[in-house]
């Protein structure tokens, strides 16, 4: 079911159960709920640890991955129900300066209304997980 996310066009449900970080001006049709982290990397490399610390979640599958665009898009499965929720991950250059990186993170749920606040865990966990890459 995932397929590539547009972030220019997203548009989110009404539903509590997703969770957006993306920097200002990506998403023209959609707010998201905090902005995007910055990386002391440039995109390449922070594309490479981005796919390292994909390829660590063994509950997490990749359905597309663009090189070119800098963007992952995979399916999460939740630890205990099995739940399958959608990730979209791209890496953006920072305007001012080409040695530094953004990271857009848009995560769903495929059911459900609440996801009592899975999503914005998975998402602030990878965010982490990529501070300490570096």
């Amino acid at each position: 079911m995932s397929t590539r996310v547009d972030f220019e066009s997203l548009e989110r449900p009404e539903s509590p159960n997703t969770y957006l970080v993306a920097p200002d001006g990506l998403c023209m049709n959609a707010s998201p709920d905090a902005p995007a982290p910055e990386f002391d990397c440039s995109p390449a490399k922070c594309f490479a640890n981005l796919e390292t610390v994909v390829s660590a979640h063994g509950n997490w599958a990749v359905q597309t991955r663009d090189a070119p665009m800098m963007q992952i898009d995979l399916v999460a499965m939740t630890r205990v129900l099995k739940f399958k929720d959608d990730m979209a991950l791209r890496v953006l250059p920072d305007e001012t300066n080409p040695e530094k990186s953004k990271l857009a993170v848009y995560s769903r749920s495929r059911v459900g209304y609440h996801d009592f606040g899975t999503n914005r865990k998975r998402v602030q966990s990878l965010i982490t997980e990529l501070k300490k890459k570096g």
